[in-house]
């Protein structure tokens, strides 16, 4: 569908494979992760981003760059100074600053300069912890950041303790392209040619019914397709549905009598051209204890894979070509799409946001 070139700018969607989601809870790291006086730095949507933690256990999130002379904030130390409370301290001139954002002292200063240290502000970022994942709000507007309007996803399935299974792949393309790669239903057979899952000559006609779901849809609970071979070292009779959540969340939820399977798929943009893929497995089914060295050798594979087949697919990119979208094997791109544009304006216009998706029986072949 084409953007309606009688729309504001301030409510049209970039075109496919430019712009990133604002606004919005993006996933950052495992809780874990951030150790109790760590300053940790990742790079998100293209901005520094300081993740620390109080002495307390509070996790917080600065712009990495400290506004004297920009030395990272991540390479100092978490301080406390009597009557301060925690700080970071930049490694350059020792500036502190407090998990908010406010400057707490700047130790160059004398006595007798009459400086008000607090007009000095770093850019804070919400955080939020929520199953073991802890979550960073972008705002649209650094210099007026609305509080969040809403809460990170909550993921069923998240049993047995700890993740069984943690991987990350970094992949040069747009986090536009590395979501329709995810959600693609065609692409498996070919390249994914593993003797365990799917290959060329067992595709057949697929079926499944569809359904939105919060910022979202979702493939309906359902039984594995009969050429998913992996599937059947479960056991029993597993039902899975798969879920997809903006802004770049997908998770696949394995029911085995009262057993449960969670496969959580977290995209973050770490700049306009390079997202990163992070992998969470979690489950409470014995089976889990013997198949792990084969579960990572085989997500390992399959996001080789799609990494090699996204550095192929850019050279074609780079020469800007018009994508072709077919149905019903890119319906789940469209939607994407469709749900990205209304986020926007959504925001733009002040008003909650539409699903923009119906109920529907989607069917190809794979």
């Amino acid at each position: 569908m084409a953007e309606d070139a009688s729309a504001p700018s301030s409510t049209r969607s970039p075109p496919f494979g430019q712009g990133l989601m604002k606004d919005c809870w993006w996933f950052a790291a495992l809780s874990s992760e951030v150790a109790v006086g760590s300053l940790k730095r990742y790079e998100m949507l293209g901005e520094p981003v300081l993740i620390g933690r109080t002495r307390d256990g509070r996790a917080f999130g600065l712009r990495d760059i400290c506004p004297h002379r920009a030395a990272p904030l991540s390479a100092g130390r978490l301080a406390e100074q009597a009557g301060e409370g925690p700080t970071i301290e930049c490694p350059y001139h020792g500036w502190r600053f407090k998990p908010d954002g406010a400057c707490a002292a700047i130790p160059s200063l004398t006595a007798d300069q009459d400086f008000d240290v607090e007009r000095i502000r770093v850019r804070s970022y919400p955080v939020r912890e929520s199953q073991g994942l802890v979550f960073v709000w972008i705002a649209s507007d650094p210099r007026q950041p609305p509080e969040p309007d809403h809460e990170p996803p909550v993921f069923p399935g998240v049993v047995g303790g700890k993740p069984k299974l943690v991987e990350r792949m970094d992949f040069d393309a747009h986090m536009d392209h590395a979501v329709v790669g995810l959600m693609d239903p065609a692409h498996g057979p070919y390249v994914h040619k593993q003797w365990w899952w799917r290959t060329e000559h067992s595709m057949h006609e697929k079926a499944k019914a569809f359904e939105p779901r919060e910022f979202g849809w979702a493939m309906a609970r359902h039984a594995p397709s009969s050429n998913s071979r992996a599937y059947k070292i479960l056991g029993g009779a597993p039902a899975t549905e798969i879920t997809f959540r903006l802004p770049g969340y997908r998770w696949e939820h394995i029911q085995v009598g009262e057993k449960q399977v969670l496969a959580l798929t977290c995209l973050t943009p770490i700049t306009e051209n390079k997202t990163r893929i992070t992998q969470i497995f979690w489950s409470d089914h014995w089976v889990f204890g013997l198949v792990k060295p084969f579960l990572r050798a085989g997500s390992k594979a399959f996001l080789k894979q799609d990494g090699d087949m996204v550095n192929l697919q850019n050279e074609g990119l780079r020469y800007d070509p018009a994508l072709i979208w077919i149905d019903d094997a890119d319906r789940q791109a469209k939607w994407y799409q469709q749900l990205k544009r209304e986020w926007i304006r959504s925001r733009a216009e002040g008003r909650p946001f539409i699903n923009p998706i119906k109920p529907e029986t989607l069917r190809w072949r794979s």
